[in-house]
């Protein structure tokens, strides 16, 4: 076993290989920095006990060649930055979530869902969750839960593509409610997503009226970055389009108010803001880096 490994997966059945799908692929980056937090990086800012044991020893292999923090991650500290940015990512929509829950919000979606393990978390009573995605996905999420031995957790999945036109009848038709409030969450779903397609998203929670929101994050265009991280963004988006996966483009803060108009309530979150709020005093340095990634939450 690794140094500063507290566990690792348990052998159970072999964890189904990933669907020719490039999303598949890309859902399964970010399960893995989901995992690696809850395998290496102490104290937890996420706690996720489903994380490894839906990966499946499989997948061990690559967690074993995750970054360490500290003095071990100094080979690679953009890897160990996007590791803390899905771990911020996910802490903080869930709490926006419980802050919601607790003044009677019922409904959330969770969009592009990959492999977020929250249907089998969920704390909140009465909370009603839909998780969309592309049905390769869903059925290679199913296939891994059941090779894992978990149950079947209460949720509904909802095979679509979040740039159909039909998105709020999909979800109509899959027993969600349009009259009351809901959450929506979209976690590194925006830089993939055509203008078009993020602005009929934004269109769909604005229509929801008071109490409805939406968690997302998004990526600065390459012109606005420093050098370094040109450099990172352009050996980033090399391998997402050779997994032909595009980025398809980026919004600074002034673009993304504008199409976050018409919403009472917006925070648009900078890495420094994260570092502070979750990372803050940590002797192991895990932590998010340069300005490349933000993250937003608006509510109606």
């Amino acid at each position: 076993m690794r140094k500063g490994t507290p566990h690792e997966p348990a052998a159970a059945q072999q964890a189904p290989n990933p669907p020719a799908s490039n999303i598949a692929r890309s859902a399964l980056h970010v399960a893995l920095r989901r995992a690696a937090h809850q395998l290496y990086d102490r104290p937890l800012v996420f706690h996720d006990p489903f994380a490894v044991p839906l990966l499946g020893s499989e997948h061990a292999h690559a967690l074993r060649r995750t970054p360490l923090p500290g003095a071990g991650s100094r080979a690679r500290p953009w890897s160990l930055a996007l590791r803390a940015f899905a771990v911020a990512r996910s802490v903080y929509a869930e709490q926006q979530l419980a802050t919601a829950c607790a003044s009677g919000l019922r409904q959330y979606c969770i969009l592009g869902a990959g492999l977020d393990t929250f249907a089998w978390r969920n704390p909140h009573p009465g909370l009603h969750v839909w998780e969309m995605d592309q049905l390769p996905m869903q059925q290679w999420k199913q296939q891994l839960a059941a090779a894992a031995g978990l149950p079947e957790p209460h949720r509904v999945s909802v095979p679509a593509n979040l740039a159909d036109p039909a998105l709020a009848a999909t979800l109509t038709a899959a027993g969600w409610q349009p009259h009351l409030p809901t959450l929506f969450s979209m976690l590194g779903v925006a830089p993939y997503l055509e203008a078009a397609a993020l602005q009929q998203v934004l269109h769909l929670v604005r229509a929801q009226g008071a109490g409805s929101g939406i968690v997302l994050d998004y990526r600065l265009p390459r012109a606005a970055l420093d050098l370094e991280e040109q450099q990172q963004h352009d050996s980033l988006a090399a391998r997402v389009a050779a997994a032909a996966e595009p980025f398809q483009q980026g919004w600074t803060p002034v673009t993304m108010a504008a199409l976050l108009q018409g919403f009472s309530r917006v925070e648009d979150l900078d890495t420094a803001t994260l570092n502070a709020r979750f990372f803050a005093n940590r002797a192991d340095g895990l932590a998010t880096r340069g300005a490349a990634v933000r993250l937003v939450s608006a509510w109606v």
